[in-house]
Formats: C-alpha cells, sequence, structure tokens
C-alpha cells in the first residue's frame, strides 16, 4: 500500500472515530439536555405517542391517558377528581412533570428497565407499547373526607394520614389545590401561562404543605417533650407532679413565659396527664430547660427529624432549630422559637407513639403492574426509627386519650371509638393569626390512622388554646370517622 493510501486510510478511521464518539456523546452525555431542549419537537411529539399508565386509588383511576383524534398528539393525560388528587397525581406538562407523574415517569411511560420483559414481549407479538400502572396507597374515603372538611374551613392547610402499622400515606390534601388537566395540555402557551400564574399566586396552590412547607408545630410538639421527660427517667408516668407556675422566668432575660392568656395550670403543682390535657406552657418549657438541648434534640431525631425522607416525593426538613440559650430552649420545646415540622412529621411522631414506639417510613407508592396486570413491584413497609419504649408509647397513649376525653380535644371524639390526639396553636412570625394543629390516632387500642392536621391562621376569632380543638380537631374527627366507621 503506498503512502497516498494510507493517509486516505487513516482519514477515513479518523473520520469514523470522531463521528462514534459524537453519536455517544449526544446520546449518553447530552441526551438528558437535548430531550429537554424545547426545540426539539420531535421529542415534544413523542411524549404523547406512548399510552402512559394509569394511577389509582383504592381501585379508582385519578389519572388516566385517553386517546385523541390528533395526528400530533395520540394520547393526552386526564384527571378525573383532578383538584382531590391534584398533590398526589401532579401533572404532566409538554416539559416537565410533577409529584407521582414526576417520581414515577419511567415506569408510567414505560420506558424503565423493570420493563424490560414487558416491552420483550410486546415487541414479539406487534403490541404498542404501554406504560405500568401505578397504585398509590390513598383510601378515597378518607382523602374525601380530609379534602371537604378542610375546604369547609375556608383557610389554607394540610391533612396528612399514615397507617401506624406500615406507614402506608391514607390521605394527603393540601389547600388551595388546582387543576392538574390545565397544566397537562399540549398547547405549550396555554399551559405555560397557566402556570405562571399558578407560581406566582399569594396563595402558592401548587405548594404541597402536607411535605413541601414547615411550620412552627405549637403545643402538639408537647407529645415529644413529654415523650423525652418520659425516656429519661422510667418510674415517671401519667400521674407524675410536675411545677405548673403562672409564668416561668426565663434565664439570662427579663421576661417569663406565661401559659396562654396569663391563666394558672391548675395549683401550680399537676399531673403530666393534667398538664397535656390543659396543654400548659410552663411545665413544659421546664422539663425541656431540665433535660437540656442534647436530650431533646435526639428525641426528635428517634422520631425521625434530620433523616431525608422520600414518600417517594421528597420532603422538607424538618428542625428543631440549633442550640441556644435556655430560654430558646424552653420555647422550641413547647413548639415555637425555631422549632419547624411538616405535617407529614407531626402524623409520623403520632403514628410512632400509636405503633408501640416505632416509627415506620412513610410512603405512597404501594403498587406497580404492567399493561397485563403483571405485578412489577409492591410495597415492603419498613421500620425507620425506634422513638421510644413500648412502655413510654403506653404511657403517651394514655395520656392522649384523655386530652380527648377531658381536655382541649373533645371535638375530635367519634362516638363509640377511643381517638388520642393532641391540640396546638402556633404563633406566626408575620403577625398573622395563630395556625390550628391537632395530630391524632385511632382507635386508641389498635391504632389503624394517625394523622396531622393544619388550618393556616386558623386559630382567628376562637382565642384559648383550645383553638386547634376548635378549628383543627373536628376535620381530624372526619378522616377518622371515614375510615374507621361504616
Amino acid at each position: 500500500m503506498n503512502s497516498t493510501l494510507k493517509r486516505v486510510s487513516v482519514a477515513c478511521l479518523a473520520m469514523f472515530a470522531l463521528l462514534m464518539i459524537n453519536v455517544n456523546f449526544l446520546q449518553a452525555v447530552r441526551a438528558e439536555e437535548l430531550s429537554a431542549d424545547a426545540r426539539n419537537i420531535r421529542n415534544f411529539y413523542e411524549r404523547y405517542s406512548i399510552e402512559r399508565g394509569r394511577i389509582t386509588a383504592g381501585g379508582k383511576v385519578i389519572a388516566q391517558s385517553v386517546e385523541t383524534d390528533s395526528k400530533q398528539f395520540r394520547f393526552i393525560r386526564q384527571y378525573p377528581d383532578a383538584r382531590l388528587y391534584a398533590h398526589v397525581t401532579g401533572f404532566f406538562s409538554p416539559e416537565s412533570a410533577s409529584a407521582i407523574e414526576a417520581s414515577e415517569n419511567k415506569l408510567l411511560d414505560g420506558s424503565s428497565a423493570d420493563l424490560l420483559l414487558r416491552r420483550s414481549i410486546d415487541l414479539f407479538t406487534g403490541e404498542p407499547t404501554k406504560g405500568a400502572n401505578v397504585e398509590v396507597t390513598i383510601n378515597p374515603k378518607a382523602q374525601k373526607a380530609a379534602y371537604d372538611a378542610l375546604r369547609q374551613s375556608g383557610k389554607r392547610g394540610a391533612v396528612i394520614a399514615i397507617e401506624p402499622k406500615t406507614g402506608a400515606i391514607l390521605a394527603m390534601v393540601s389547600l388551595p389545590t388546582y387543576d392538574p388537566t390545565e397544566l397537562s395540555g399540549t398547547d405549550k402557551g396555554k399551559v405555560f401561562s397557566r402556570y405562571d400564574e399558578l407560581a406566582k399566586a399569594k396563595d402558592q396552590p401548587l405548594l404541597n404543605r402536607t411535605i413541601g412547607q414547615t411550620y412552627p408545630p405549637g403545643s402538639t410538639f408537647k407529645v415529644v417533650t413529654m415523650a423525652a421527660y418520659l425516656e429519661d427517667d422510667s418510674d415517671r408516668g401519667p400521674d407524675t407532679t410536675v411545677d405548673a407556675p403562672q409564668n416561668l422566668p426565663l434565664p439570662g432575660t427579663n421576661i417569663s413565659l406565661p401559659n396562654y392568656g396569663g391563666a394558672a395550670c391548675g395549683s401550680g403543682s399537676v399531673t403530666l396527664t393534667y398538664a397535656l390535657e390543659r396543654s400548659c406552657n410552663t411545665p413544659f418549657g421546664k422539663m425541656g430547660m431540665e433535660l437540656g438541648y442534647d436530650k431533646m434534640n435526639e428525641q426528635t431525631e428517634k422520631f425521625g427529624m434530620g433523616t431525608q425522607i422520600g414518600v417517594p416525593m421528597s420532603v422538607a426538613q424538618s428542625d428543631f432549630g440549633k442550640e441556644e440559650d435556655k430560654a430558646a430552649l424552653a420555647m422550641a420545646s413547647i413548639g415555637q422559637r425555631s422549632n419547624r415540622m411538616t405535617p407529614l412529621q407531626m402524623a409520623m411522631i403520632a403514628a410512632g407513639i400509636a405503633n408501640n414506639g416505632t416509627v415506620m417510613k412513610p410512603y405512597l407508592v404501594n403498587k406497580i403492574t404492567d399493561s397485563k396486570g403483571d405485578t412489577i413491584d409492591e410495597a415492603d413497609p419498613d421500620e425507620l426509627t425506634d422513638a421510644v419504649s413500648e412502655e413510654t408509647a403506653g404511657k403517651l397513649r394514655q395520656m392522649m386519650v384523655s386530652v380527648v376525653q377531658n381536655g382541649t380535644a373533645n371535638l375530635a371524639q367519634v362516638p363509640g371509638v377511643q381517638v388520642a390526639g393532641k391540640t396546638g396553636t402556633a404563633e406566626t412570625a408575620d403577625g398573622q393569626p395563630p395556625h390550628a394543629w391537632f395530630i391524632s390516632f385511632a382507635p386508641a387500642d389498635d391504632p389503624k390512622i394517625a394523622l396531622a392536621v393544619i388550618v393556616e391562621s386558623g386559630a382567628a376569632n376562637v382565642g384559648a388554646e383550645a383553638t386547634g380543638g376548635h378549628t383543627a380537631a373536628p376535620i381530624a374527627k372526619a378522616v377518622l370517622e371515614a375510615v374507621l366507621t361504616k
């Protein structure tokens, strides 16, 4: 071979090598970037060429693909009861997705490696590719009851319910809500314009308040302080007596921590049960200071705080707050100061007490099936933490039942069912009326459901610590009745 042919051969080989490198670079390195490029029209049409799988809850279809007459867009997404399940299903827009539509996208559109066998069979039989179906853990009766009851309050807020023994999420409601259908169309102009409107809205309808927002937990957090206090000394119990001054001097300051409205808590010395029933601030502030920051923070971590959780959507981080002085610790111990919790975290606390001290990892996806109904994957409940001993959980259960029967949460009572709970009123930093909280589980002797309710600025025009009991507890009652009674 002469030198000229050699040079031509080398040049050809170099060009083939460069071509192969470029192809692999585009397909592997830049694939995601190019697929997201709005100018990639072919990819845009292909997004609607596959029949995405259904999302179901309790046998009810809450998201599905329906065939159209359009030659460009073969399938579009449809959401029965769209507003009711919006923060569960999410939306499937021309260039993005949210909630389950996003977290389970590769299963829903059929591209997951878990569906390789199904795709191979379909290729052999000539059937079109279909996505997998996602069954969520939501109980439709609980979801509807939570949505209706919270909507009747006329306020922003959230309700989340968990099955204590498994961690399955039974209800996930955030208000205000939105219609995912408006964000799942094929007209980019209309979809993007509507998304901008919702994203800029002051009341944040796109925000899933159950997992995406933290709040001061107020007096609902007192069950955590009580848990730490009982764990610190196993001889303590519901009848243990503690100091309950009308005002608790805060070290290093010239102010005192009062009970709500400056009221007295008993005669100055009360049982732990009475302190929780009446939600007295001073004994809990004193407990927190006596225990110290490390023991209080450790107890919060045992309930799951500080652990990154996905349900599968990511959950905002709850936080007891950094270590400061004794005065700050007293305030954090009654659910104020830097103490910030998601409604999911507070539901997990209730569920952990209900489940004899064990907190289960919360989850929203129950089962994945292929287009023929064959199971691909199924939920396997998993323990997250051991929050308290079984003995301590029993003591807390007894006291929380008394809160509902004799204390601030009497409006949460369900005929024929023993309900455990704790009310809360949380001051806000923006000068708005306090938030109203309630956490609960029932039946107390064999819990089937644990939940947390928050009504933003829901304590207005009611007064007293019982505002959580007046505003949030009735919402919880509606959910409990939907799950536990026929």
